[in-house]
């Protein structure tokens, strides 16, 4: 199954997200193997250099290390990492605007969670 692109942000930063999203719900697991490069590629049907330069970025951010002649691996304490790092990205940079608009929209916090339309 290819997924679909959104046109407005880069293959590469998308496939970044998807695997964090992956490591994040538990798809994929600390000390488990991310597929080659040749394999998402073919699989997306992306360049490889897209799929590299994704891989490149989890790399960068100490999520995967690379074993010699066996490829990426999800570190251990990656998940944790992420989670910390998502959580803040949220509260820093999402929550200020869903907060916003909670107050525009005079929602009770009873309304929120019990998911009530009235």
């Amino acid at each position: 199954m290819i997924p679909q692109w959104d046109s407005d942000k880069p293959i590469y930063l998308q496939l970044y997200q998807q695997v964090v999203a992956r490591i994040l719900d538990g798809y994929i697991l600390e000390g488990e193997a991310l597929p080659s490069v040749r394999k998402v590629a073919a699989e997306y049907q992306v360049n490889p250099i897209t799929i590299s330069k994704a891989y490149q970025m989890l790399q960068d951010e100490q999520i995967v290390e690379k074993q010699r002649g066996k490829g990426l691996f999800v570190k251990p304490g990656a998940q944790e990492l992420m989670l910390d790092r998502e959580r803040e990205n949220f509260l820093v940079q999402q929550w200020p605007e869903i907060l916003k608009q909670i107050t525009r929209l005079n929602l009770s916090a009873k309304q929120l969670l019990a998911g009530e339309h009235s």
